[in-house]
């Protein structure tokens, strides 16, 4: 996937990977959004969905992306868990499972987001690992790259980046073949944003904002059960407060895993 101009991309998707590669200062993260650790257990009380577990492919998935890009640090954009603010003891067993594996390896930061409300670093055992972080729902900064999960308002810090990566709509676009069927696949959106929501929201003048003209990513959810939101089908709204008010409409292009690129999202 091409970057917004001639100079390498500050975040650049994995081809065939629902995970990026950001250049954060002088390190290299990499950045995957909703990972809903223990679904299952939630689709069977949320909509009476029986399910075998994928906790052990969705480790070994993350992992080996670690092993892959080899990077710095791992940013999570929000929503690790499934039902953290009432994690039962597969969801709980899941996450620790993951997390004593990540933290050996390298530190991570979560940003949280809606699911994550009891998620608590403090509970985690560090002895011998390395960090892990939780940020505020508003999200962080590293370098010239903003985090966010994408279901509040971005900190101002996070809007004045040069990047704005987001999670939380696990965006998806359906689409047809020959014969009128369709297939629903995970999808990138990226291109540029439009500065009026966010300086009405944080209350000053667009022109105020130290404005870098940033590129948003909207990542495609990690969890391939996770559902998602149908970008280029009608009657589908965002999750997100900031969208699509926040998308220069007629240049943010969406990307299959594989990098295709598709064209305008809602034309697709």
């Amino acid at each position: 996937m091409d970057g917004v101009d001639s100079q390498p991309a500050l975040v650049e998707p994995i081809p065939g990977a629902p995970a990026a590669r950001a250049s954060v200062d002088d390190e290299t993260a990499l950045v995957v959004a909703d990972y809903h650790a223990g679904i299952e257990v939630g689709l069977r009380y949320e909509r009476g969905v029986e399910l075998e577990s994928n906790a052990d492919l969705r480790r070994i998935r993350l992992l080996g992306l670690l092993d892959r890009i080899d990077p710095d640090r791992l940013v999570i954009l929000g929503d690790l868990g499934h039902r953290i603010g009432n994690a039962g003891e597969r969801e709980a067993d899941e996450l620790d499972t993951l997390l004593t594996a990540v933290l050996d390896r390298v530190p991570a930061t979560v940003v949280s987001g809606n699911h994550d409300a009891g998620l608590d670093a403090n509970e985690i055992d560090h002895s011998g690992r390395h960090p892990l972080v939780i940020t505020e729902p508003a999200g962080t900064r590293l370098g010239r790259v903003g985090f966010l999960h994408g279901h509040t308002w971005p900190a101002r810090t996070v809007v004045e980046s040069d990047v704005i990566c987001v999670g939380h709509e696990h965006p998806a676009v359906r689409l047809e073949d020959e014969v009128g069927g369709g297939r629903k696949e995970r999808a990138w959106l990226r291109g540029p944003v439009n500065p009026e929501p966010f300086a009405d929201h944080l209350g000053v003048a667009a022109a105020d904002l130290d404005w870098r003209d940033p590129e948003i990513v909207v990542f495609p959810a990690f969890n391939d059960r996770s559902g998602g939101t149908w970008v280029n089908v009608e009657g589908q709204g965002f999750l997100s407060p900031f969208l699509p008010d926040a998308l220069v409409a007629d240049a943010v292009d969406a990307y299959l895993l594989d990098g295709t690129r598709l064209g305008l999202y809602r034309t697709v």
